[in-house]
């Protein structure tokens, strides 16, 4: 069974996910969610480290946060389609992948701190 966390965003006191998968080794990185089924609200994988994502292959469009060391948030891509891709952001540690409408809904943006705890 693989770690997950709960992630908020504590700037606007509200929830990113209560249940994301983590991926921090070489092939869970790798893996991310291709060939996952469609993530559910709550539901998402946060890549560390990561810097930049694709769409390759993938089969959902996907809200996609980068947060650096500190948590800050410091790029956001709602409703990234497949065969898409990001900027590379050296200023990034990980990324949050998350079902599509999850930064509207939880008033993320730049500049926000998002925290995790253990699920």
């Amino acid at each position: 069974m693989s770690r997950r966390v709960r992630a908020t965003n504590t700037t606007k006191g509200t929830l990113l996910g209560a249940s994301i998968r983590v991926a921090d080794g070489r092939w869970s990185r790798l893996r991310g969610l291709l060939w996952a089924p469609t993530l559910e609200a709550g539901e998402g994988l946060v890549l560390i480290p990561c810097k930049a994502v694709h769409m390759y292959g993938m089969k959902q469009s996907l809200d996609v946060v980068f947060v650096d060391s500190d948590g800050t948030v410091v790029a956001l891509y709602p409703g990234l389609a497949p065969g898409k891709r990001t900027k590379v952001h050296r200023d990034s540690h990980s990324v949050f992948e998350l079902p599509p409408a999850t930064i509207e809904e939880s008033d993320t943006g730049l500049g926000d701190t998002v925290r995790t705890e253990p699920a």
